[in-house]
């Protein structure tokens, strides 16, 4: 499995900045496909999960500002973030999850500026 995730930089607070995680090594039609992130000091958490069916889970801070999506033909995962805040600054991870393993990409930084 590898997982390749790109697409973070600097943004300022309010803008915008779109994630793309390129998938290979496993049967991405069925594959259920998410994005975790990771700020300083501070624990891994999940920003949101999309299964093969397309159903989504966010958590509260990110619903209504953060797109999760997926193109099985080119398997992409995409993560459209919007409204960007200073706690969103953090290292995004593309996870691919089976039932008794996560497994994890490099990592991309997002930084929002004030």
């Amino acid at each position: 499995v590898q997982l390749q995730a790109s697409g973070g930089g600097l943004v300022q607070a309010g803008g915008s900045l779109r994630l793309s995680c390129a998938a290979s090594g496993m049967s991405f039609r069925f594959a259920i496909m998410g994005w975790y992130r990771q700020a300083p000091g501070k624990e891994r958490e999940l920003v949101a999960v999309i299964d093969s069916g397309g159903a989504i889970n966010y958590p509260d801070y990110v619903k209504g500002r953060f797109t999760i999506s997926r193109d099985s033909a080119k398997m992409m995962v995409y993560l459209q973030m919007n409204n960007l805040k200073p706690d969103d600054t953090a290292v995004y991870y593309c996870i691919y999850r089976e039932p008794d393993e996560d497994y994890w990409g490099q990592g991309t930084q997002v930084t929002v500026s004030s």
